[in-house]
């Protein structure tokens, strides 16, 4: 009795041993994944539940946009030259007749930006300067009209007009105004703010005018005659909008992802805008 006693004793012991180790395994287990995922799970949250997005942010990006280009009176400017002092010109102005489309041109572009966020409780207000340098935005058209009008002076004309124009992004930088409000790891928020960016440009425009006076049968032949205007490195302002997200990742960390519209001035009459589309690494100090 006293032998099976004590070899009951000791079956519990070791049961109880062994059940002890199960439990710490999965115990040391769980803290394991804990470590290795709490980044996921927002584990540098502060307590009132958010991340602190003040101070010094700079981060890269890269993008991928799209630039339309309105030429309808790109080459305005050398038909007028070419028509100066004419009654055409005067009395049916063909310098703003609508000779080119538009156009849409799409190209990759990367970039940099250097920034700063004040933080009060959840609203976060913040500015950052930015450089963008497109990979090959360029836009290229021609095309021609012709028109048949007749002047005070009993003059018909048959107006033919061949344009060609071409505008480059070169590059371009931003300044931005930027409020969002934090909740968890996230930071939704809206920018506005100018843009300054660097353009080269080419349009030509070739005019032939064939008449014919008035109880005349023979008409008579004005040109061809073309006139051609281009520039580099030509500097436009715009006017610039954009919402975005940025998440973060690790303590001082984040990751952006954005969208930006902006309208620019008009480069010698060619009228421009972009939609960008980017992503970006940035940290916080």
């Amino acid at each position: 009795m006293i032998s099976r006693s004590k070899s009951s004793r000791r079956r519990v012991r070791a049961t109880a041993a062994y059940a002890i180790l199960i439990a710490a395994a999965a115990i040391g287990r769980a803290q394991a994944a804990d470590l290795d995922d709490s980044w996921l799970r927002g584990s540098f949250i502060s307590t009132p539940g958010y991340v602190r997005w003040d101070g010094v942010v700079m981060g890269a990006t890269l993008g991928y946009g799209n630039m339309s280009s309105d030429f309808g009176n790109a080459t305005q400017s050398e038909i007028s030259y070419i028509l100066r002092n004419t009654t055409l010109e005067n009395e049916f102005s063909p310098s703003s007749w609508t000779t080119l489309p538009k156009t849409v041109t799409n190209s990759a572009q990367y970039g940099g930006f250097l920034g700063y966020n004040i933080q009060m409780e959840q609203l976060v207000l913040g500015a950052d300067i930015a450089y963008n340098r497109p990979s090959g935005l360029t836009s290229s058209v021609v095309d021609s009209i012709a028109r048949n009008v007749t002047t005070s002076d009993d003059v018909s004309h048959n107006v033919y007009l061949n344009s060609s124009a071409s505008i480059k992004l070169v590059d371009y930088a931003t300044a931005r105004a930027r409020a969002g409000y934090a909740f968890g790891q996230f930071l939704p928020y809206a920018v506005v703010g100018v843009a300054v960016g660097r353009f080269n440009y080419t349009t030509s425009a070739t005019v032939t005018d064939i008449f014919t006076p008035s109880g005349s049968t023979t008409p008579s032949q004005y040109g061809p005659l073309t006139q051609t205007d281009s520039q580099d490195n030509v500097i436009t302002a715009g006017a610039l909008a954009g919402l975005g997200l940025d998440v973060a990742v690790m303590p001082n960390v984040f990751l952006r992802g954005e969208w930006e519209y902006i309208y620019w001035g008009p480069v010698n009459g060619i009228k421009t805008s972009m939609n960008t589309g980017r992503v970006g690494l940035a940290v916080r100090f």
